[in-house]
């Protein structure tokens, strides 16, 4: 083999490797951060719920894009970790919601609840939210 190639070769191994970490951590973070019982389980009902397709954008973007059920230009980001929601009309973010439970809940099963209960109910959804304006 010449450099050219060895070094292409590298480059490739490199790309793949870059490609499915994100989807790798994921996968094994439970089992490095000692996660307990609830998290794993939390996690294993994320995967179940979402698409392929919405969970490799959960774990490259580190947010779901939920659309709206009743406002096709509004679209949910749903970050991976705690925070707010973001809520992007036409392109533009417009409004950042904050809803938590009562009690604890791991992060995984908090994208679960905000997809379900966007799908579910949007009306209700936004009606319990806390909201804050975007001002550009």
């Amino acid at each position: 083999m010449n450099p050219v190639s060895q070094a292409l070769t590298v480059l490739c191994w490199i790309v793949i490797a870059l490609a499915i970490s994100p989807m790798v951590w994921l996968i094994f973070q439970p089992c490095l951060k000692g996660w307990s019982r609830a998290e794993r389980r939390a996690t294993d009902l994320l995967r179940d719920t979402l698409t392929p397709e919405q969970f490799r954008q959960l774990s490259w973007r580190g947010y779901l894009e939920i659309p709206s059920p009743t406002a096709p230009q509004r679209i949910y980001r749903v970050p991976r970790s705690r925070g707010y929601v973001q809520v992007v009309e036409n392109g533009h973010a417009v409004m950042r919601l904050c809803l938590q439970p009562v009690e604890y809940l791991p992060d995984a099963d908090m994208v679960v609840l905000h997809k379900l209960m966007i799908e579910a109910n949007e009306e209700t959804y936004l009606q319990k939210a806390n909201k804050y304006l975007c001002i550009d």
